[in-house]
């Protein structure tokens, strides 16, 4: 599972109780290291982090079998989309600052998606 915007490392370590592994990307440098700490002292030991661009993905480890963005962003990233595996899904919100929908997009074949919207949302932007 992937996780976009660490920030704390409250949704990595939810995630970590339902999920193998978890990698967990965010842009602050501050923000992954004290994330990484806290995730050693309380013994989640499934959790990877890391600093970097949460739109370019950890194409690394990937497909995943679900991706989680926590941040708007106004068109899906290619690269998270291509790092699903087939059945895999991406949950993100899209819109500008005025107007977000969150979206379930589920990868039904090695190039078809199918995209249903959840419910109007308002995050951050993804920068």
């Amino acid at each position: 599972m992937r996780d976009v915007g660490t920030g704390s490392g409250y949704a990595a370590a939810v995630l970590s109780r339902i999920a193998d592994h978890v990698y967990t990307i965010e842009r602050h440098g501050s923000l992954t290291e004290t994330a990484v700490l806290r995730f050693s002292e309380l013994g989640y030991d499934n959790i990877s982090a890391r600093h970097g661009d949460g739109r370019l993905g950890w194409p690394e480890f990937a497909p995943y079998d679900a991706i989680v963005v926590a941040a708007a962003t106004s068109t899906v990233p290619d690269a998270l989309l291509q790092q699903l595996r087939v059945g895999g899904r991406l949950v993100i919100p899209v819109g500008d600052s005025a107007q977000q929908t969150l979206l379930n997009i589920e990868r039904v074949t090695s190039d078809r998606f199918k995209r249903r919207q959840l419910e109007a949302v308002r995050f951050v932007p993804l920068v």
